[in-house]
């Protein structure tokens, strides 16, 4: 599904990713760990096709697509989409409106007619009680007035409702609490299929004890230094990221 190969990227004359590679293949959930400053974040943001980011060397396929050929509406009509570590603000703009005008894009751009009201009202209900969520999240602003969980929540919302192909959720668990953790992680969990794949980018291993991964990547200065299972992440907890610092 995924290939990204010796990735070289900077941002302001600074290199971030320094040779990052990475297969993900559909059915699995990658962690990727990994102290502050390493890359994690311009990762996810290369891959959404987030501005102002220069690829200096190296390629990323997506479903057979050259990825770096696409911009980031086209992204995430192939079924890319990134769970921000800042959720922003879209004042003025419900969460159904935001909803309905995306599914209907993603729609077009496969030559789709609109979903009919009656359907998206449907799904909606239906994907509301997954990750929890009250009625009147729909008709706020997105975001806009949210905690900093219910940010969170609201994006695995709209990723249940978008059904993306692959989902890179960047630093998810940050700033939640055990209930919010565990009710992001219950929609990413059920959201999970053989079809579809998901990234999981987080600094600590607690959110990887709801949801597991298949495989976990330790980053370190802008490129994959270890993988392993689960027990890496426990490892990680217990010792740190000093001896990564002999690799670099």
């Amino acid at each position: 599904m995924l290939k990204i190969n010796n990735l070289h990227v900077s941002i302001d004359n600074k290199e971030i990713l320094k040779g990052f590679s990475l297969e993900v293949n559909k059915g699995e959930i990658h962690a990727i760990m990994g102290p502050n400053g390493t890359g994690k974040s311009t990762l996810g943001n290369v891959l959404a096709g987030k501005e102002g980011y220069v690829i200096t060397e190296g390629t990323i396929e997506f479903d057979g697509k050259n990825l770096l050929e696409l911009e980031a509406h086209e992204r995430a009509q192939a079924g890319l989409f990134l769970a921000f570590q800042y959720p922003i603000e879209i004042p003025g703009v419900s969460n159904a409106n935001f909803l309905k005008a995306s599914i209907n894009e993603i729609r077009k751009s496969k030559g789709e007619e609109p979903m009919p009201p009656n359907e998206f009202l449907k799904m909606m209900r239906e994907k509301m009680e997954l990750v929890e969520m009250k009625k009147d999240f729909i008709s706020r602003a997105v975001n806009q007035g949210f905690s900093g969980g219910e940010k969170k929540r609201n994006e695995i919302f709209q990723m249940a409702m978008l059904n993306p192909k692959l989902a890179v959720l960047d630093e998810t668990d940050s700033g939640l609490d055990i209930d919010a953790m565990r009710i992001v992680a219950n929609g990413v969990n059920k959201l999970h299929n053989s079809e579809n794949a998901f990234i999981v980018i987080t600094h600590y291993q607690r959110l990887l004890d709801y949801i597991i991964p298949d495989f976990v990547h330790v980053m370190y200065d802008g490129r994959i230094v270890k993988t392993g299972d689960k027990s890496l992440a426990l490892e990680l907890e217990e010792k740190g990221y000093e001896e990564f610092e002999l690799i670099k």
